[in-house]
């Protein structure tokens, strides 16, 4: 019998996530500019609420500096602080491309072998090791 440890799934599912996390933000920065806090809310309302703005902030840092994202200032609409903005650039639209597509192969991969296999093992009973069938003694 196989038992989940306490947060497994959370653990798996923030593992998926950490893969394609770059992909979500580009995607949602091509929808339109957006600033931090927005990629929180918009991932939460998704159903990806393990992400916070500590894993947001650094990982378009990198993605700016890898000329994927641009981003300006603007102030802000409740009067506080002037806002990051980021907007998808040219390389970061044909990343998102390429990611997709990559994606897509994988899931559909992956989804293959998870729906299309069967589950053979029986937990009732312990492994018995298999007598070889034939030969000499």
């Amino acid at each position: 019998m196989t038992m989940e440890l306490p947060g497994a799934g959370d653990q798996r599912r923030s593992q998926l996530l950490r893969g394609v996390l770059d992909l979500c933000l580009l995607s949602l920065i091509a929808e339109r500019p957006r600033y931090g806090y927005e990629f929180v809310e918009a991932l939460t309302e998704s159903g990806l609420e393990l992400v916070s703005e500590g894993s947001i902030y650094p990982l378009l840092a990198r993605m700016e500096r890898a000329g994927l994202v641009a981003s300006h200032r603007a102030p802000s609409s409740s009067g506080g602080a002037p806002r990051k903005y980021y907007r998808l650039t040219e390389t970061g639209g044909a990343e998102l491309a390429h990611g997709r597509a990559v994606w897509r192969e994988f899931a559909t991969q992956a989804g293959r072998i998870l729906a299309d296999t069967t589950d053979t093992t029986d937990t009732t009973e312990p492994d018995t090791p298999t007598e070889p069938t034939g030969g000499t003694t």
